[in-house]
């Protein structure tokens, strides 16, 4: 079978002296990852709306904003304003999932939900048909360079299964220590949209070749 494979570059192992350049080298991939994190919900911070804003002159990708903060309801306007066309939250930091994913489509925007390892999946029951995407968290949030919790397969394996048999237009995305050893094994396991990070900007490699190799995964024949 051949499996259209999506890629998104995570900027938040990009160098930030001179984050154009960076973003500029990955023009090739599907959409560019934005993780905004808060120091509250993950132990880290990263930036916010003004960055994206700045960047949205320079690339031609589609932005989508993770959010890793509390009150995230508070972020979707923001970052619409900013530019950014999909929105993607997580039911951890919110006990009104379903209201926040209605909120984020009324904005005029994607709505894609991201679980922690932890997190079942019976907690998208109720707003999966209406996201574009479920990203499946295979490192515990908040920092890049990780290495993936094999654990998580399973559960990509088991949402893969959900989504085919409910016929539904919503990619299965993994983010956290995605690299060549660990992404044909998410994509084996059912995931179609790899968010990646270190493996492209810390890596000597033309992020280019990388993000092509990484495509060309999805196009090997499976029984």
């Amino acid at each position: 079978m051949i499996v259209s494979i999506q890629v998104a570059p995570s900027i938040l192992n990009a160098d930030f002296a001179q984050l154009r350049l960076e973003v500029e080298k990955v023009e090739t991939a599907d959409w560019l990852h934005l993780d905004i994190m808060d120091g509250h919900f993950v132990p880290n911070l990263s930036f916010g709306p003004a960055v994206a804003e700045a960047l949205r002159a320079h690339s031609k990708l589609p932005f989508e904003a993770h959010l890793m903060v509390e009150n995230q309801e508070n972020y979707i306007a923001p970052f619409a304003e900013a530019g950014v066309s999909r929105v993607i939250v997580h039911p951890e930091a919110t006990v009104h999932l379903h209201r926040l994913v209605q909120s984020i489509k009324d904005s005029g925007l994607e709505a894609g939900v991201a679980l922690n390892p932890a997190t079942p999946l019976n907690s998208l029951d109720l707003v999966l048909p209406d996201l574009s995407i479920v990203l499946l968290m295979t490192v515990n949030p908040g920092f890049g360079g990780q290495r993936l919790i094999r654990g998580v397969l399973p559960k990509i394996e088991k949402l893969r299964k959900v989504v085919a048999e409910a016929d539904l237009n919503c990619r299965i995305g993994v983010d956290g220590g995605i690299n060549g050893e660990t992404a044909p094994e998410v994509i084996a396991a059912g995931a179609d949209f790899l968010v990646a990070g270190t493996y492209l900007f810390k890596n000597k490699q033309d992020p280019a070749q990388i993000i092509a190799n990484l495509k060309r995964l999805g196009n090997e024949d499976e029984d």
